[in-house]
């Protein structure tokens, strides 16, 4: 039985991805920066992510991309826009979900999004 799936993204930078990370409530629980071929767990309460280091990367070029579910779109936005970060404006979309958007320091896509009410 599937209990959760991670997104595994390219890290340009661990340090930078996790201090991009930790600036909205993740909290690192697995810290390799050399070992493994440099690799990093972060986590929330409900959300967990997974990086590896990969230094050729040009974020202007990446395609990685994932999406959280949160209970909260609004929240965690407000959170973003408050720690100082970029995203876009929250926005019901017709196919039942508010989101907003926002790229990590990597150019990893991040796509946010909750059910609208009786979804």
């Amino acid at each position: 039985m599937v209990q959760g799936a991670f997104p595994i993204v390219p890290a340009r930078d661990l340090d930078a991805t996790r201090a991009f990370y930790e600036r909205i409530g993740f909290r690192t629980v697995g810290w390799w920066p050399d070992a493994f071929g440099g690799y990093a767990i972060l986590t929330t309460d409900t959300l967990e992510m997974h990086f590896f280091r990969f230094p050729e990367l040009d974020p202007a070029t990446s395609y990685a991309q994932c999406y959280w579910r949160v209970a909260d779109v609004d929240a965690l936005h407000a959170t973003l826009i408050h720690a100082g970060l970029s995203a876009s404006t929250p926005e019901d979309k017709p196919w039942g979900m508010r989101e907003f958007a926002l790229s990590d320091p990597n150019g990893t896509l991040v796509r946010v999004g909750q059910p609208l009410p009786g979804e």
